[in-house]
């Protein structure tokens, strides 16, 4: 096949071309601050007004529980930071999961060096996190469990809603990375009954360095960026009006299409999963089947390396992941399969395949067969793959 077949759609979506004819007016007339009072501010202003609106209708919020963001790993940062801080007087215990994106794991790190403690619990074999186990995690001194909604490498869809019934029991702020969620699967603050959500724009077709952080309302939360007060005086700093117009018009595109683009995008799933299993031997599908993102295909070749089959297919005109995307350049096996149990030599051959609602039919036979052949090519290379006859 001709040109670039992309199947990363969990580490970037494409910016779509009505997100950026909605982006265009503010980097032109409509170009002012939005703080200001006169007329071209207040263009402005509209288009942020309208955006928050969009924003909040995609996750059933209320527009004030929007607050606008750098994007997803900002999201998190304020998130677990600003409400530890804020309850540090009532505890200092955190609740987080091994298989949390980096953007979680490494501010509760830093909240470990200000001497928080967490407590970092670990998946089954299918990859989820389990209500019993963060219940028996719990203590007098917990003040935040932060679980992701679906995790970004292998696809698993957390009980977040069974998880919310276990904190607000014991009146616990809960917070999820809904990143690789908002846009792809309806999402609804209010049905899942968390404190705090995180999503970021560049992961449903808008555009990269913008996102949101919901805060219900009463939530206490310590302000992550000091100025001149913008955003509730959450987040100081002043507005990237072109990138939040963008995140409004992809949340409006994704709240009218998101049901027909995830159906087509799960029968891709489907097709290559079986695919795969079916004619590569030795293939191992990461993750349970179900619940499962629409798009995400996540599997182990044994005794290959992930990188040399990702550039293997690049070589083909084709697209895919060897780990998450914000681990790229790591020697390391995906923290994520490790936690699943998966042995180190066999997750350094992880690949991740995610299809997004430009892909075909033709697209996914044609990655899967060249993923066979790279397969076949790489093993007669490889030391460590037995072979009839020895």
């Amino acid at each position: 096949m001709e040109g670039i077949i992309y199947l990363d759609h969990a580490a970037t979506t494409p910016v779509d071309a009505r997100v950026l004819e909605e982006m265009l007016p503010y980097f032109g007339e409509a170009f002012g601050n939005p703080a200001t009072l006169y007329s071209v501010g207040m263009m402005a202003k509209a288009g942020l007004d309208a955006a928050r609106e969009r924003v909040a209708f995609l996750i059933g919020a209320a527009p004030d529980e929007i607050v606008f963001t750098g994007g997803g790993t900002e999201a998190d940062n304020a998130a677990l930071k600003g409400a530890a801080y804020a309850l540090r007087d009532k505890g200092n215990h955190i609740v987080t999961t091994q298989i949390e994106h980096h953007a979680v794991l490494e501010p509760c790190a830093f909240l470990e060096s200000q001497g928080f403690e967490v407590t970092y619990l670990s998946p089954d074999a299918g990859g989820f996190i389990h209500p019993e186990q963060v219940a028996e995690a719990l203590t007098p001194r917990t003040i935040l469990v932060s679980v992701m909604h679906a995790n970004n490498e292998i696809g698993t869809i957390q009980p977040i809603r069974d998880i919310a019934r276990v904190t607000r029991e014991r009146g616990v702020l809960l917070h999820t990375d809904a990143v690789q969620t908002v846009g792809s699967l309806p999402v609804s603050v209010r049905e899942l009954s968390v404190d705090l959500l995180s999503l970021s724009a560049h992961k449903f077709y808008g555009p990269k360095g913008v996102g949101a952080l919901y805060v219900r309302r009463g939530t206490p939360l310590v302000p992550f960026l000091q100025g001149g007060g913008q955003e509730q005086g959450l987040r100081a700093s002043t507005h990237n009006v072109p990138g939040i117009a963008g995140l409004g018009k992809a949340a409006e595109i994704a709240a009218g299409e998101m049901a027909r683009n995830a159906s087509r995008i799960q029968s891709l799933r489907d097709r290559a999963i079986d695919a795969i299993l079916s004619r590569i031997p030795d293939a191992r599908l990461n993750g349970s089947r179900a619940p499962r993102l629409p798009g995400n295909v996540n599997v182990c070749l044994a005794s290959l390396e992930g990188e040399a089959i990702l550039l293997s297919l690049d070589m083909d005109g084709i697209c895919v992941a060897s780990g998450s995307a914000c681990a790229t350049g790591s020697v390391e096996p995906s923290h994520v399969l490790l936690a699943l149990g998966v042995p180190r030599d066999l997750a350094r051959s992880g690949i991740r395949i995610t299809f997004g609602r430009e892909n075909t039919e033709e697209e996914a036979d044609f990655a899967v067969a060249c993923l066979e052949k790279a397969a076949a090519r790489l093993r007669v290379m490889s030391p460590d793959y037995p072979r009839s006859g020895r």
